[in-house]
This record gives C-alpha cells, structure tokens and sequence, in this order.
C-alpha cells in the first residue's frame, strides 16, 4: 500500500493540513511541526504525488517540450540538455512529437490537457507564428532556436542564420573556390530560408564566384545523401554549404559512393558542430551553433516566465564560430 499523508501525519503527531503545508512551498508551518513530518515522512518512504499536489497549488510543474525533427540527431543533445535542465530546476519536461507539422493547434490541445505551466518550442524551423499561438492562448512559451526578430512577440533564443550563411560564404571564397552552391533542408524552414539569404547576400559582392542552389526534403542524413546524390549527375559545384551538419554528412555519404574525395573534388561545411561531426571518419569542418548556452537561457527564461508571465519579450542572440576540419581545403 502508498504511504498516505495520513500515515504520516499520525507518525508525527499533527493533522494531515500541518503535513500538506509541509510540502507546499511557500505555506506557514512552524520549524518543530516542519521537523516532525520531515523526519516522519522519511522513516515510512513517503514521496509527494505530484499530480495531488498540482490540485492544491494550480501548478504541474509541466512545460511541454515540443519539437518537429526527431529525425536529425543533433536533437539528442538538445533533449539531454533541456529534460535535464528542466528537472533540476523542479520542472517535469512533457515531449512533444510534431513530426511533419507546421500548424499548432494539435500541440495546442494536447499541452492544454495537460495543464502545463509553459512551453518551449524547440525549433530551427517553424515560424515565429507558431510559438505566438501559444502566448495568444495564454500559456508562457518561448522559442528555442527560432528566427530571431529585433522585436520579438515571444521570447526567442538561438542564433543568427543570415550571419552563419555569410560566414560560410566568406569562408568559401576565402580559400579560393569559385563555383559555389548552398544545398538547404526544406525551402520552407526559416533557418534554410535566412541561411540562404546571408549565404547570397555575401557572395554579391564576389560577382566573379559563380553560385548555385539546391534544396533537399528534410534536414535527415537521407535527404542530404539523395540530394547530393542528384546534384552529382550534372557538373557539381566545387564547394557546398549544407546548411546543416546532418545534410553535410549525408553529402558527404554520396560524394563518397561516388568515387570522389573530400575536400580534394569537392569541399563541403556544414553548420551545429554536432559530435558526429567530430569523429574521425567525418571530421567535418563546420559552424559551430552554442547549444548548451541556448538552452540554459531557453530554461532561465521559461522559469522567469512562471513568475512573471507577463514578462516583455525578449531576443537573446548568440554568436557563431567556424570550427576548422578536414572537408575544405586549407587557406591559402
């Protein structure tokens, strides 16, 4: 049989509303009566029902957790870090599977049903429109790695995608390449969108390096292969910025069923600086996005919005870096 709150309180010697208020933080209860059920509680194992104790303070502890790529495997780290950062802060992550969704009135429903305390969109794709759904209906959110915008109507963190595309273009032309190209994931994501924009913008003013672009179905080592795979039937560009490291090693895969060598036929830089792309076979040069610093910040202002939710929104902006491997040439 559960150890009850009645167990304990007749263990200690007070009423079942002195244990409650025990384990209700916030509530008045004397230090001695604190004491009492504390080591009363701890002698008979009892645990605190979290779901009884959402009926008493209207809270769950729930944030909803809500992501549309579990295909890509950078989505592993980011789950590690966001349940982890989530439960040490008191905080139950509900995860959302939104695979091949772009509208979020089913995500909306669910998360209602459950009574989550706030949301964290996790997304490099979806528009800013869909986390602002959310805040529309009241619920505390905040989108993670979403397009960032100077004013926000939620609160977004993440990084600038047009800067990483100009960053990969100027690392291209930097080591000589003259026909370039950018193979994205699907043309309708933001991120594919401003990292093609920067990518453009910066090689305007290179009107002698020619440029190309391509678009595969889904940011997934599939999708980047078949692409590549396409793109090597005709005259290929000599380098490619895949947008997305999983897309890259995809790339990679094809270019190397293909008979040829990377860096030395054909460069290729990718953008998250995942850990595949840090093992020896890959050794992908690439662009690295601060994941870990993203997601602390995703947290702080989740739990900030539980007691504030009124909370203006805010951008947080982090900066990129390149991370030198072995899938370009070398500077001259």
């Amino acid at each position: 049989m559960a150890i009850t709150l009645k167990d304990v309180a007749e263990r200690a010697g007070v009423s079942t509303s002195a244990v409650s208020r025990t384990f209700t933080p916030g509530a008045s209860v004397s230090e001695k009566t604190r004491a009492k059920v504390v080591e009363a509680a701890a002698a008979l194992g009892y645990s605190l029902n979290a779901l009884a104790s959402s009926l008493t303070t209207g809270r769950t502890k729930l944030i909803g957790l809500v992501s549309n790529n579990f295909h890509n495997p950078i989505f592993l780290e980011v789950f590690d870090l966001f349940t982890r950062g989530l439960q040490d802060r008191g905080l139950r992550p509900l995860l959302v599977n939104l695979s091949d969704e772009r509208e979020p009135d089913d995500s909306l429903v669910l998360l209602r049903q459950y009574s989550v305390d706030g949301v964290i969109v996790a997304s490099s794709t979806l528009p800013p429109s869909f986390s602002k759904a959310f805040r529309d209906a009241g619920i505390p959110v905040v989108h993670s790695f979403g397009r960032h915008a100077s004013t926000p109507e939620v609160h977004v963190v993440g990084i600038d995608n047009i800067e990483c595309g100009r960053m990969a273009a100027r690392t291209l032309v930097a080591r000589g390449y003259t026909r370039v190209a950018f193979m994205g994931g699907p043309e309708t994501a933001s991120s594919t969108q401003d990292r093609l924009r920067g990518f453009l913008e910066e090689l305007a003013q290179h009107p002698d390096v020619g440029v190309t672009t391509s678009f595969a179905s889904a940011y997934s080592f599939d999708a980047g292969r078949v692409q590549m795979t396409k793109l090597l039937m005709t005259e290929p560009a000599q380098a490619y910025f895949c947008g997305d490291d999983v897309l890259s090693i995809g790339a990679l895969s094809a270019v190397q069923s293909a008979g040829l060598s990377c860096p030395d036929d054909i460069g290729i830089i990718g953008l998250n600086d995942m850990e595949m792309a840090r093992w020896e076979n890959i050794d992908l040069t690439t662009i690295h996005q601060p994941i870990a610093r993203i997601i602390e910040a995703s947290i702080e202002l989740i739990v900030a919005m539980l007691a504030e939710p009124d909370r203006c929104p805010e951008a947080r902006l982090f900066a990129c870096r390149i991370i030198e491997r072995g899938t370009l040439r070398p500077l001259p």
